[in-house]
């Protein structure tokens, strides 16, 4: 039961952040007519440095506890990531016929996200090994 309770506060909490981040930054015009979702791309980037982090900090730390690795991860970075969101801005930027934009949000997305999983990773085994188990 802390398990679920932990998913569910990290979660609340990750989907406020994501929506405060979303009313206050809103989109960013990069081209003629068109709108990049900026503040979709920007907490997918963040909340996947943050999975990668948590994932190898957790890994190293025997001590790490299960519902607060469940609560950053599943829960916060769960709740801040958003990969509907993603789909459906991608899907209307290309039915808009907005192309380069469309394609650029969706490789810049992937390609981001996946370097900062491996940033974040790279991060939380250093401070592991800093730190010690």
């Amino acid at each position: 039961m802390i398990n679920i309770i932990s998913v569910f506060i990290g979660g609340g909490i990750g989907s406020v952040l994501r929506y405060m981040v979303n009313i206050t930054f809103g989109k960013t015009v990069f081209c003629q007519n068109c709108a990049l979702p900026l503040a979709t791309l920007s907490v997918n980037i963040t909340g996947s440095f943050l999975l990668g982090f948590i994932y190898a900090l957790a890994v190293q730390k025997t001590g790490f506890p299960p519902a607060l690795k469940l609560a950053l991860s599943v829960g916060f970075c769960g709740g801040l990531t958003t990969f509907s969101t993603f789909s459906a801005e991608a899907f209307d930027l290309l039915k808009n016929g907005e192309f380069i934009a469309g394609i650029g949000y969706i490789l810049a997305s992937v390609v981001f996200c996946l370097v900062m999983t491996g940033i974040g990773i790279y991060a939380g085994t250093m401070l592991g090994a800093h730190f010690g188990k």
